[in-house]
């Protein structure tokens, strides 16, 4: 390596969700491969990359303020991420103090791309396109045609690419991209239109990077994608997340599976069982109802009803009764009626889930739904999502005090305040709460601990691991 390139110092902010920060961690590993250091913000990196969102205002809002924030530092200042792609050029027409926005075609030269900005060589802003125009219409299409296109999170080729992925943390539990993309059409959502149509990663792929993980001390792997329940169906096997699953809990030291976001409508029995049933896979359903009333999900371009969801949530319960349901609700959609708000707290109530999330609708730019009729008022959303919000407080609080007394295995992530702290197999990472062990033990972060459960806090679990003189 030339003297002009040594000591680069580059620094990654991550936002969003646990796909962006797969993202980072191989856009950190690309550019570990091509002689950058990896600082933290605060330490005189010479480029600080913001790995944007672009889901809601929010996100938007919260991407700008880091990007001026990392401006302040001094250092050079580059947008990746989703609304660096979603937005390109007019992100760095409105927005100066970026020295680059540069969309995911950019990533497999990174490192290119840094070298131009800290040398003051003018890149030119990515000019957005609508992703889902880039691979065919036809799933079973796609695979070859991928080679094409720069799909974020599949790259991790260890053939050629021995550092396609650097950790950016020692936690235990790590993100594992299973897919990208999404073939939905959603009326709310705008995440097709700049992540993309479906496109499935190769289980040999998926494996490989599941034993890296295992071998760089992580015990639980955390599948993520836009749609996990569609995985396979441009592999030609709808089955391939059944016969993945099992595989991945196989793989030397890891000691837990998880998988994130699978949409009720695509969820078939097979996998149920699947998920139930199998040894290593977490008992754990992060189903996307969004909705109960079959009006307002018709609307949303989506499919369910109350009772074919309260089925579902029965069919789980009957072969895992402790296992984890989470999900997220959009109160206020256009023309959501008191009758279907009535409807959603029915279900709520009657499927007693571990945690939902509850956001108000606002209108999401080029979005279908921005154009729909029948829009609330501000201040009725706001009123709905406080009643919604209270309801589930409540529930999840009743399902947490049901679980007294029952056994968990605890995956211990961090000590904290003078206590280890981790997540039982119902617990998904950062948003389904904690458990709590309640005395001193001889334990380590990435151990795996039988426990009680003796008390709550919330949402949160007060464990005893068995076996102590006051755990049985």
């Amino acid at each position: 390596m030339s003297t002009e390139h040594e000591h680069r110092r580059v620094a990654m902010i991550t936002l969003g969700c646990a796909r962006n920060e797969v993202d980072s961690e191989e856009l950190v590993g690309n550019l570990h491969g091509h002689g950058w250091d990896l600082v933290e913000a605060d330490e005189q990196a010479d480029v600080v990359v913001v790995n944007t969102c672009g889901f809601v205002d929010s996100a938007k809002k919260d991407s700008v303020d880091t990007l001026l924030a990392a401006s302040d530092t001094g250092a050079k200042v580059v947008a990746v991420g989703c609304m660096a792609e979603r937005y390109g050029a007019e992100l760095a027409e409105h927005l100066p103090e970026a020295d680059a926005v540069l969309g995911f075609d950019h990533y497999g030269a990174l490192g290119e791309r840094l070298d131009d900005v800290l040398a003051g060589r003018a890149v030119t802003p990515h000019q957005p396109a609508d992703r889902r125009t880039m691979l065919p219409i036809s799933p079973v299409s796609r695979p070859s045609a991928a080679a094409d296109i720069s799909v974020p999170g599949h790259g991790w080729v260890p053939s050629t690419r021995p550092v396609a992925r650097k950790r950016l943390d020692d936690s235990p539990v790590a993100a594992l991209k299973l897919a990208s993309g999404c073939d939905r059409r959603c009326s709310f959502c705008a995440i097709p239109s700049f992540r993309g149509s479906f496109l499935s990663r190769a289980p040999e792929d998926v494996l490989a990077e599941a034993a890296w993980l295992a071998e760089q001390g992580v015990r639980e792997v955390f599948l993520v994608s836009e749609n996990s329940t569609s995985y396979g169906k441009d592999l030609a096997d709808q089955r391939a997340l059944e016969k993945l699953l099992p595989r991945l809990a196989e793989v030397p030291g890891l000691d837990r599976v998880r998988v994130s976001y699978l949409q009720p409508a695509e969820t078939k029995p097979g996998l149920v069982r699947t998920i139930a049933t199998t040894p290593g896979v977490a008992p754990y359903f992060d189903m996307s109802f969004q909705h109960s009333s079959e009006r307002v999900l018709r609307r949303m371009r989506r499919f369910g009803s109350t009772e074919a969801f309260l089925g579902l949530v029965e069919q789980i319960r009957e072969l895992a009764p402790e296992a984890g349901i989470r999900s997220n609700v959009i109160v206020g959609f256009p023309g959501e009626t008191e009758e279907d708000f009535a409807e959603l707290r029915d279900f709520l109530t009657r499927a007693r889930m571990d945690a939902v999330g509850v956001f108000g609708y606002s209108d999401e730019e080029g979005t279908e739904a921005a154009g729909f009729d029948g829009k609330l008022d501000q201040a009725e959303i706001d009123a709905r999502v406080e009643e919604i919000t209270g309801l589930v407080d409540e529930l999840i609080d009743q399902r947490a005090e049901d679980r007294i007394g029952t056994e968990v295995r605890v995956l211990v992530e961090r000590f904290e305040d003078g206590r280890f702290v981790g997540r039982a197999e119902h617990q998904g990472p950062e948003v389904d709460g904690e458990c709590a062990i309640a005395e001193q033990v001889d334990a380590a972060v990435g151990e795996v601990l039988p426990c009680r459960v003796v008390d709550t806090e919330g949402v949160d679990l007060v464990v005893r691991p068995l076996g102590t003189t006051s755990g049985e």
